[in-house]
């Protein structure tokens, strides 16, 4: 599985999911991407995404893709 973390999301938290595909958003080169840009052009190339962040503009980008996989926001779940 392919899994993004955000700005913000322990690094060493990847040990924990060695089995997995692990990202962080500034290796990928979109440290500078705005929430919902950063969203959208993340459920392409990943299964999940992985924040700490708190803010409402992160909230209010739904998941778009209708897939078994869920998407994670301001402490809620959203599954599809």
């Amino acid at each position: 599985m392919r899994i993004l973390f955000d700005q913000g999301t322990p690094v060493p938290l990847k040990n924990a999911l060695a089995k997995h595909d692990v990202k962080t958003v500034f290796e990928m080169g979109w440290a500078d991407m705005e929430n919902g840009a950063l969203l959208r052009i993340a459920e392409d190339s990943f299964s999940v995404f992985i924040t700490t962040d708190q803010t409402a503009s992160l909230s209010a980008e739904p998941c778009r893709k209708k897939t078994r996989h869920s998407c994670a926001w301001n402490d809620k779940l959203a599954t599809h």
